[in-house]
């Protein structure tokens, strides 16, 4: 559920002929600048910084905000959705045209990524780039949250989290249908005011100096400080959410609660996910070497498609199976795949399974860094949720220390656990969760 799309291409960017970044003075002639280590600061407003100055030709800023929809309570439902959508609009102190031109008028480009994180990206030297900052942290538009490519539905992705949970986790990304034209300015207001503040807030730039980033956030995000309001503790309950169609296809989410982000039972799940099989990552690929797969195609003998479901968030997170198969399949792939987890947790498992899906997890989380927008989205996300930064190298480490007992143990925490289901087709076939 998160993620948009990706920087121009270079050429179109040196078209702009802007003035280059000012390298390093020590660096020797005709040689790069060697990149300078991550550094972190919290200001006393509880604002976190932090920079890698790696001399790339395109700097990055990004700021992050505690702000998404599970701070949204039943009185202020779809706010945050309608944030994102006046993201370029009109505000107080600017218009419209006013936002865009201000921002590609010093070679910048505004992008929405994840939720409530906006990224500005810009190839000209440090004093421009705080051009950029000012005509963009002074309009203070709205900021974005989207969804990820992947094979799962939305809607039953949604229904999933309204299911598994009471609050918080439970409120969509999207604004209900009741809401639609209700959200007012006010309310608007109110949101961003006891959301928008320095203590919620992460600033992290890729290709800019320490002190220049200080220098930005010490002037333009020191507007309001406090912890703004908490939202509610996130409370799992389990249950179940159908909804009825024509379509041949039947969508299926069937999971129970994990492990908070960060946590070691929490990469305990991600091993087990690939244990089983994440789903692949090209596009219209086969996922045919997964457990899960294997399991299933057994006794399937018509198109389906199944994999290891894992979110993990501050305070909880879910796991289980995903399938997508012709309706009348749909109780044996759902059974067939769920007993493959029961035979995890029954102690049925390989070192060289094991193995295998800790070097398909390191090379993932690898490869989900490699660019600039994953590397500054990994460095934001964590200075949110822990003020701190994890390198890749002790990621990796965290990942080898998993160990067989630990994987089993999380197969059996989602085999006993109460079950959150949702499911979308022609339901005629499909189990319901407690048959399950």
């Amino acid at each position: 559920m998160k993620l948009l799309t990706r920087a121009g291409s270079f050429s179109r960017f040196y078209s702009l002929k802007v003035a280059p970044k000012v390298k390093a003075a020590a660096a020797p002639a005709g040689a790069p600048p060697h990149p300078q280590d991550l550094e972190f600061t919290k200001l006393p407003n509880g604002l976190v910084i932090a920079s890698l100055e790696n001399y790339a030709p395109v700097s990055r800023i990004g700021l992050f905000i505690k702000a998404g929809s599970r701070y949204e309570d039943s009185n202020n439902l779809g706010t945050s959705h309608l944030l994102r959508l006046a993201s370029s609009l009109t505000t107080k102190g600017a218009s419209s045209f006013k936002i865009t031109r201000g921002i590609e008028a010093v070679g910048g480009k505004l992008r929405f990524v994840k939720e409530l994180f906006v990224s500005v990206e810009t190839g000209v030297s440090h004093p421009v780039l705080k051009q950029v900052a000012e005509r963009f942290l002074n309009m203070r538009g709205g900021l974005g949250l989207s969804g990820a490519k992947t094979r799962y539905r939305g809607d039953v992705i949604e229904n999933l989290h309204a299911a598994a949970y009471r609050n918080a986790l439970a409120n969509s990304l999207y604004c209900p249908d009741y809401r639609i034209g209700k959200v007012t300015p006010e309310e608007l207001h109110y949101y961003v005011q006891n959301h928008f503040t320095s203590a919620r807030m992460a600033l992290v730039g890729l290709g800019v100096s320490h002190p220049v980033l200080k220098q930005v956030a010490e002037r333009f995000l020191n507007m309001r400080g406090g912890l703004g309001l908490s939202g509610a503790k996130t409370r799992y309950r389990g249950g179940e959410i159908r909804e009825q169609s024509g379509d041949s296809l039947v969508h299926a989410a069937l999971v129970a609660e994990s492990a908070a982000i960060g946590s070691t039972e929490a990469n305990a799940f991600s091993v087990l996910q690939h244990v089983l099989g994440a789903g692949p990552h090209v596009k219209r690929g086969s996922n045919a070497t997964s457990l899960l797969y294997q399991a299933v195609a057994k006794g399937i003998h018509q198109p389906f498609d199944v994999s290891a479901f894992n979110a993990s968030y501050s305070d909880s997170g879910l796991f289980g199976i995903y399938t997508i198969s012709q309706a009348t399949a749909a109780g044996d792939v759902i059974k067939t795949a769920y007993n493959q987890v029961k035979t995890i947790a029954q102690g049925n498992l390989s070192n060289t399974d094991v193995q295998a899906a800790k070097n398909k997890l390191k090379a993932g989380y690898l490869m989900s860094v490699e660019s600039s927008e994953g590397f500054l989205d990994e460095v934001g996300s964590q200075a949110l949720v822990a003020g701190s930064y994890v390198p890749p190298s002790t990621v990796l480490q965290q990942i080898d220390s998993v160990a067989n007992a630990d994987v089993i143990n999380a197969a059996k925490k989602f085999v006993s656990g109460q079950k959150s289901m949702a499911a979308s087709g022609n339901l005629g076939h499909t189990p319901f969760v407690d048959e399950l």
